[in-house]
């Protein structure tokens, strides 16, 4: 079984002697909808798609509709309340089977502790307040968790969807994290937030944290958050692995508004998180697969996110591959070591630019036609081009100026990264 480290550097993962780029798809539904013989379809998929984790809530998802398999973690009455007192084994023991496939296959478990709606003074109450678990409960329930789930190497991230209203749900989190560290100190951890949400200092300062995660948002016009949120990581006092946890859902409808993301928009979330600072990893995510939809199901979620493409459909989605794609490019280029700089001249926000630590590679996301400047002299760099949207590779035309170098617009109308590499 892999087993997630951070780096000596505290800013990338490693399993044992290897680095480890962190690449997730969200499937916040699994234990509770997904069937034996389907998880084992989709965890073969998603291997070969280079995936390596698998997000899920160990509870019910409070926004994916019912249940399919009719399986509940606690005892719950007819109107669906939770007797947090009373764990149903049955649900606990078909989630442990479910991990042990995914071992098998050779995907890592990130699960959910306790998802926003599970806890006192966060924003889904208002929407769902049925199922408040007694703070009473949190220290044992993660105590069974980690009995339940520890052997299979998970990553923990604690808190799913939340934001901090009060005390109170900084109390809930904090206890949760610290049962959890204790019993399983080789368990990375992490939070998991609602969009816009500051991590509370004592969470920034614990020794607990393993790692920072950020939800980069589903509307369309706080896009910003996927570069913005991850300068905010990397400037923290205290230095983590970043990863965007969280971007836009592919075939998310948002009130239909906007119309629905496509592989575009993922592949814009991949590179701009990656090179403003959330190096470490990044999570997929697409509209009928967290929720895993059937179909004439009921998504009770419709009004935000659209109907869902059933699970079938939605697992072939394009932007799975895209980012796949752009998961071999970050390797093959060993992009653990890079970090956020500003060297454009004409730079625009959605332009990102890193740099190796030793000053020999650049890379620059660009999501439209336009000449870029930059204060480097390219005669020293081979130039490379690769037209994200085709995977094909192109030298651009240079032109070396006095006080900088222009690297021509591309003539076709996709986003490319650029990559510049040092002459020998």
């Amino acid at each position: 079984m892999l087993k997630v480290k951070v780096s000596e550097t505290k800013d990338y993962f490693k399993t044992g002697n290897k680095n480890f780029f962190y690449f997730a798809d969200t499937v916040w539904s699994a234990f509770s909808n997904i069937s034996i013989d389907e998880w084992e379809k989709y965890l073969t998929i998603r291997k070969k798609q280079g995936f390596n984790v698998f997000q899920a809530n160990i509870l019910t998802q409070w926004d994916a509709g019912k249940p399919d398999m009719n399986i509940y973690p606690f005892k719950v009455d007819k109107n669906g309340k939770f007797d947090f007192y009373s764990i149903n084994e049955e649900y606990f023991k078909r989630a442990r089977e479910m991990l042990s496939i995914a071992n098998k296959i050779g995907l890592i478990p990130a699960l959910v502790v306790l998802w926003g709606n599970y806890v006192k003074d966060t924003w889904m109450l208002k929407y769902n307040p049925i199922n408040v678990m007694p703070f009473d409960i949190v220290k044992t329930y993660c105590v069974y968790v980690v009995k339940m789930f520890s052997e299979f190497n998970p990553i923990f991230i604690i808190s799913g969807d939340t934001n901090f209203e009060s005390e109170e749900t900084i109390k809930y989190y904090i206890t949760a994290l610290e049962t959890i560290k204790s019993l399983s100190p080789e368990s990375l951890t992490t939070m998991h937030l609602a969009p816009c949400v500051e991590l509370p200092e004592i969470f920034i300062n614990s020794k607990h944290l393993d790692f920072y995660m950020y939800q980069s948002e589903h509307n369309i016009e706080f896009q910003d958050n996927i570069y913005k949120n991850a300068q905010n990581y990397y400037n923290k006092p205290v230095k983590r692995p970043i990863v965007n946890g969280e971007p836009c859902y592919e075939f998310h409808f948002f009130g239909g508004k906007y119309g629905r993301y496509n592989e575009f928009n993922v592949r814009k979330a991949f590179w701009q998180s990656v090179l403003s600072g959330a190096k470490a990893g990044f999570t997929y995510g697409a509209q009928g697969i967290w929720s895993w939809h059937r179909e004439g199901k009921i998504f009770s979620n419709e009004p935000f996110g659209g109907k869902p493409l059933v699970w079938q459909k939605a697992l072939n989605l394009k932007g799975a591959n895209d980012i796949s794609f752009a998961k071999q490019i970050y390797e093959k280029y060993n992009m653990f070591y890079i970090e956020p700089v500003d060297k454009i001249l004409n730079k625009t926000n959605e332009i990102c630019m890193s740099e190796s630590k030793d000053g020999k590679q650049f890379f620059i996301y660009i999501p439209y036609n336009i000449d870029i400047d930059v204060s480097l002299n390219l005669s020293e760099y081979k130039i490379t081009i690769i037209n994200l949207a085709t995977k094909k590779f192109f030298k651009p035309e240079i032109e070396i100026k006095k006080e900088f170098s222009r690297i021509k617009m591309h003539d076709f109308n996709n986003d490319v990264l650029i990559i510049g590499e040092k002459n020998k």
